[in-house]
């Protein structure tokens, strides 16, 4: 068992290390003997712990993965009336990445997704990941058009617009196109255009 904690350990230390030299390099700048020296570990390690780069990065990629999709669902997740879009606008602000805190994470995720482009297994975790993402958004919709309301086609459609929304205002922020304050104008502007085209429309329906 102490083993198996370990390695466990180990794999988590050498992703935050890819994640560093993606954030300051991006993708090429990610090379085994980097990641070992920046994880302060052997390239042996890193080898025994991935059997490939593509495995390694696939890792990394998952990781950041889950630490977005745990800010997102831990802002969705509290509590708004029926009619409410203040959930789903957290979720859409989180993923954006679009706060200054955000900054590094956005430089990652956009490293990862430049590279899936022509790496079919980090597109294969990315296209997970855009599912779950996407769903969220439609049980935020369904939720906030009460139990009478919500079209699940309808919420399909808006989920995927509003998450096609985020992911080009994390681009727009993270070269200097946009500001983090615009990008939220942004976000509650397209909220505000939904509410009445969704929200009160679905509501108002029998």
């Amino acid at each position: 068992m102490p083993r198996t904690v370990d390695t466990e350990a180990r794999r988590r230390r050498i992703a935050d290390a890819v994640r560093a030299l993606a954030d300051e390099h991006g993708l090429e700048g990610v090379t085994l003997r980097d990641v070992a020296a920046r994880a302060g570990v052997s390239m042996g390690a890193v080898q025994r712990c991935f059997r490939t780069k593509d495995e390694m990065l696939r890792f990394a990629l998952t990781e950041v993965g889950e630490r977005i999709g745990t800010r997102v669902r831990a802002g969705a997740d509290i509590p708004t009336a029926p009619g409410s879009l203040t959930g789903l606008a957290r979720a859409v602000t989180e993923v954006a990445l679009v706060d200054a805190a955000d900054s590094a994470d956005a430089r990652v995720w956009l490293s990862f997704v430049a590279q899936a482009a022509v790496t079919d297994s980090l597109a294969a975790v990315l296209r997970a990941d855009y599912t779950e993402l996407e769903e969220l958004f439609v049980r935020l919709l369904l939720r906030a058009a009460g139990p009478d309301g919500g079209r699940e086609p309808e919420a399909v459609r808006e989920a995927r617009a509003l998450l096609a929304l985020a992911d080009g205002l994390t681009m727009h922020v993270l070269v200097g196109h946009r500001t983090s304050a615009e990008a939220g104008e942004v976000v509650r502007t397209q909220l505000a255009a939904l509410e009445s085209r969704f929200i009160t429309h679905t509501s108002g329906s029998e």
